[in-house]
C-alpha cells in the first residue's frame, strides 16, 4: 500500500495552523501600522519634514510639562514604529519562513506569543489583541503536531 500521498497530506495539516497563525501574525502587525498612517498620517509626514532623525525625542525629566504636539508625537510613535507591530510581521515571516523549510518551529514561540497577547488583550480592552492570542495558539498546535509527527516516524 502506498502510503506517500497520506504522508504529503499529513505533512500539510500539521503545517496549517503554522501558516493561519503566522499569517495573523502578519496581518495583525500590517493593519496597526496602516491603521496609524491613516489616523495619524499628519504627524508621520511631520517626521518626513523635520527630518527622520530625533523626531521623537527622548525627554530625559527636563522637568517641563511636555506639551499636546509633543504627547502626540511620542503617543504616535509609540503606536506605530516603537509599538509590537514591526516584531509581530518579523515573527510572522520567519515562522513562514521556517515552515517553508520543514524546520520545526519551537512550541514556545506560540506560548510566548499566546500570553503576551492576552496580557495586552486584559489591559487594552476592546483590541485585537486576543486575535494574537489566538496565532500564538495556532503556532502551539502546530509545534505539537510536528513533534508527534516526528515521534510517529521514529518509531
Amino acid at each position: 500500500m502506498d502510503t506517500a500521498p497520506e504522508a504529503g497530506r499529513n505533512a500539510r495539516t500539521g503545517r496549517a495552523p503554522l501558516l493561519w497563525g503566522s499569517g495573523i501574525m502578519i496581518v495583525l502587525g500590517v493593519g496597526h501600522l496602516a491603521l496609524l498612517a491613516f489616523v495619524d498620517g499628519a504627524v508621520i509626514a511631520a517626521w518626513a519634514e523635520r527630518g527622520l532623525w530625533a523626531a521623537v525625542p527622548l525627554d530625559l525629566g527636563g522637568g517641563a510639562e511636555p506639551t499636546a504636539a509633543q504627547l502626540q508625537n511620542s503617543l504616535t510613535f509609540w503606536a506605530g514604529p516603537g509599538s509590537f507591530s514591526v516584531p509581530l510581521v518579523l515573527l510572522g515571516a520567519l515562522i513562514r519562513h521556517l515552515v517553508g523549510r520543514g524546520v520545526p518551529v519551537p512550541s514556545w514561540v506560540g506560548w510566548g506569543t499566546a500570553a503576551w497577547c492576552v496580557a495586552g488583550g486584559v489591559l487594552l480592552v476592546p483590541s485585537p489583541y486576543f486575535l494574537g492570542a489566538v496565532a500564538g495558539l495556532l503556532v502551539v498546535l502546530g509545534a505539537r503536531r510536528d513533534r508527534l509527527r516526528e515521534s510517529a516516524a521514529a518509531a
